[in-house]
């Protein structure tokens, strides 16, 4: 099942799998047959164009005697049901004395359900049945009867299974849900001893997001021998730099776990900008993108200062050398200002005082987020 699919212009999440579908479709099968039993020779109506793969299952599965037919109904454009239902191919069989049941993909205001009534109120069938496939409950209008549901839902857009946007999904053996809300996702920057980790952790808290830290995934992803993981140590035993190609499949599997939180802060990466041009084009798969660079700003000799006197607890060596420290400066501006101007031509670099004590930064901080 894939994870993010897009239709026209609009992104799909998964849903509901095809071995759940399957499973629903057995039990209304089981349902109706318990119903009827052995001797009934029903005549099944499917409703086209939504329900051909649900009728197609269904009868497939039917154990006993059976007929099929469809009626073609329209009442949706896009996203939205038009409320007017105007039938577009009748039936043309002799329906006199026979058990009818209709085979509905969905019922959601019951628009199209109060036309397949009017079509069959004054035909002398013997009884009428109704099944569907799904059902919305929070949006059904009508007192109208439904004989046998098999999944109920919310009150959300869907497609897949034969049902579709605009024509398209209909072939997707799986169902997905409309993927309506945005993430905020942002890129943390600041120096060496800038408190961008002591941030980041209260920005995920406040914001509800998910910190992804490249440290922590190859870390994770080394620990736990993935392959990504074996792949990584290779580079890093030999001194070479992990490739990019690895970083960003490495950071993909970890953002596929989280695909529906209310957004990430990347800690760490990108660090190049080509790894910048990586991570938009993957977002972008996912209806997604980077809201803003936000990058804590403090002089030097400040953070030569902070980091010499952390230096003196950490047990870090490169926190006790002020020329590796000047360095790692060196370093840090080299590849911030790359990326300052990469995300200052698409309007999304914020640069924040990074002095003050942990509360006036994050206050600063939340003001600049609070606005993407």
């Amino acid at each position: 099942m894939k994870q993010i699919i897009k239709l026209h212009d609009k992104f799909f999440k998964p849903y509901i799998g095809a071995d759940k579908l399957k499973q629903a479709v057995k039990r209304l099968v089981d349902e109706v047959y318990n119903d009827l039993g052995e001797d009934e020779e029903p005549i099944f109506i499917g409703i086209l164009n939504g329900s051909f793969m649900f009728a197609a299952d269904f009868v497939r599965e039917y154990p006993a005697n059976c007929e099929v037919s469809f009626v073609k109904l329209a009442s949706y454009e896009g996203l939205n049901s038009k409320g007017k239902v105007n039938e577009l191919v009748g039936l043309s069989e002799d329906l006199t004395g026979k058990t009818v049941v209709i085979l509905e993909d969905i019922i959601d205001t019951g628009n199209t359900l109060a036309k397949i009534y009017d079509i069959f109120e004054h035909l002398p069938v013997k009884q009428l049945k109704l099944v569907t496939l799904f059902f919305k409950p929070d949006v059904f209008k009508k007192s109208l009867h439904i004989d046998y549901i098999g999944i109920s839902i919310p009150d959300k857009f869907i497609v897949g299974y034969g049902l579709d946007y605009d024509g398209f999904g209909r072939n997707l053996k799986d169902i997905y849900q409309l993927k309506d809300s945005k993430m905020k996702n942002i890129v943390l920057f600041g120096p060496p001893g800038a408190g961008k980790g002591t941030q980041a952790s209260l920005l995920k808290d406040y914001y509800n997001l998910i910190h992804i830290s490249t440290g922590e995934i190859f870390r994770c992803n080394i620990r736990e021998k993935t392959e990504l993981g074996i792949l990584a140590k290779s580079y890093m035993d030999k001194g070479d730099l992990v490739p990019d190609k690895v970083t960003i499949e490495m950071l993909e599997k970890q953002v596929d776990k989280d695909l529906d939180v209310a957004g990430f802060i990347f800690d760490g990466f990108p660090r190049t900008k080509s790894q910048a041009e990586a991570l938009d084009v993957f977002l972008a798969k996912k209806g997604e993108q980077i809201d803003g660079m936000v990058a804590l700003e403090v002089e030097e000799d400040e953070l030569v200062k902070r980091l010499l006197e952390r230096g003196k607890t950490s047990g870090r060596p490169d926190d006790q050398n002020e020329t590796k420290i000047r360095n790692r400066f060196n370093e840090y501006k080299t590849k911030t200002e790359i990326l300052k101007e990469y995300y200052d031509k698409q309007g999304k670099y914020y640069g924040v005082v990074g002095l003050g004590n942990i509360d006036e930064i994050t206050r600063r901080l939340k003001k600049v987020i609070d606005q993407l």
